[in-house]
């Protein structure tokens, strides 16, 4: 069989830098990293791997909970925005409907569209949740850790890569350990953790956090809580949704001044109207309601998700002062580092070729999965 060689030229963002140069690559794979300070390299399109969104319930229309076809248009409608790679992720429901969504992720994951993004698995954010930080979850399918039996949850094992836990409640740092010998990540969140509470779901061995600041104890100066574990912990992963939103921009300084660059991760927390518009719409049996680029409980003021991508996300992480190669990994290394995932993620030879071309702006021109430009907006 004849490999097939393709040429990516432009400025590579490489892990501390960005460079004029060019990619070659032959079955999938980069083999090749090399200068090219010639006019084409330095001021063609910004060459990055391919985005990675670990948390994200639809897009386009489509909900991750929403079977088959709604995942075929979900990946579709992910790679539009530069995600090569990543985890439908189910809000909480009662644990019969979680493992019936398992039972369809696992059965489409073989034939999941190739031009769509690829999925690692899947993510649970709940139900192990606290009633009082639940924020846009159905109170009625919240459960206690220890009121689940572990036979009642080895049925969601197979392919699953991250749970939502609240470390507070009983039995949760005795689930976070169960989980952890399962191979699944734990990520705390959706919680009124103490401090001290917090830190014990992180020893048991939780290693991430859910969103961080939102639904969660904060920065109280008589009652920090789990952000401030989160903040100061420098091996524990934080979830940042950078729409302005979620969390205020004059924040976004501290926590980059705090956690260590490998640490933070860029989620879309992307619900289904996310580049779709306003309207409305049913997640986990809860009505929301989309103005603009906000959503929320229909009737509140409760945030219930977001209509990003990870693309404005990462444009968001530039403008407010970090480095594009800082905000590009937030986006790509660092979420599959958290899964222990090594074999893309970067510009490296040996690594897979799924890369996102971005104009002077940010904005999507292109994206390869495993070799092939499977988008092309320019």
């Amino acid at each position: 069989m004849t490999s097939t060689r393709i040429d990516v030229t432009g400025r590579l963002v490489l892990d501390d830098r960005v460079t004029a140069g060019r990619l070659v690559i032959e079955d999938g794979a980069i083999v090749g990293v090399e200068a090219d300070d010639d006019v084409r390299g330095a001021s063609g399109p910004y060459v990055a791997p391919g985005f990675v969104d670990l948390h994200v319930h639809g897009g386009g229309g489509h909900d991750a909970m929403g079977g088959p076809t709604a995942l075929d248009g979900m990946a579709r409608h992910l790679i539009r925005r530069g995600v090569t790679s990543f985890l439908p992720t189910a809000v909480t429901t009662p644990i019969g409907e979680l493992v019936r969504f398992a039972d369809i992720v696992r059965d489409w994951l073989p034939g999941s569209p190739a031009d769509g993004a690829a999925p690692l698995g899947f993510n649970l954010e709940g139900p192990f949740l606290s009633e009082a930080r639940r924020g846009a979850h159905d109170r009625a399918a919240l459960r206690s850790p220890a009121d689940v039996p572990r036979a009642e949850l080895e049925p969601l094992l197979d392919g699953l890569r991250i749970v939502t836990i609240a470390p507070e409640l009983p039995g949760a740092a005795e689930l976070i350990g169960w989980l952890r010998e399962q191979g699944v990540t734990v990520s705390l969140g959706h919680s009124g953790a103490t401090v001290a509470e917090s830190r014990s779901g992180y020893a048991a061995g939780a290693t991430s956090t859910t969103h961080l600041f939102n639904a969660m104890s904060g920065f109280d100066h008589r009652a920090p809580g789990l952000a401030v574990a989160a903040l100061l912990d420098d091996d524990v992963f934080v979830e940042l949704i950078a729409d302005g939103l979620h969390v205020d921009r004059a924040l976004w300084p501290l926590i980059i001044r705090l956690k260590p660059a490998d640490r933070l991760l860029l989620v879309s927390d992307a619900i289904a109207l996310a580049g779709v518009g306003d309207g409305r719409l049913r997640v986990g049996g809860l009505e929301v309601e989309v103005k603009g680029l906000r959503a929320t409980l229909a009737g509140t003021t409760t945030l219930a998700g977001s209509v990003i991508g990870l693309d404005d996300a990462v444009s968001e992480l530039v403008d407010s002062g970090l480095s594009l190669p800082s905000a590009v990994a937030a986006a790509s290394r660092n979420p599959l580092a958290l899964l222990g995932i090594v074999d893309r993620g970067r510009i490296g030879v040996g690594q897979r070729a799924d890369l996102v071309e971005l104009d002077a702006d940010l904005r999507v021109r292109r994206v390869m999965r495993a070799g092939e430009w499977v988008v092309d907006l320019r």
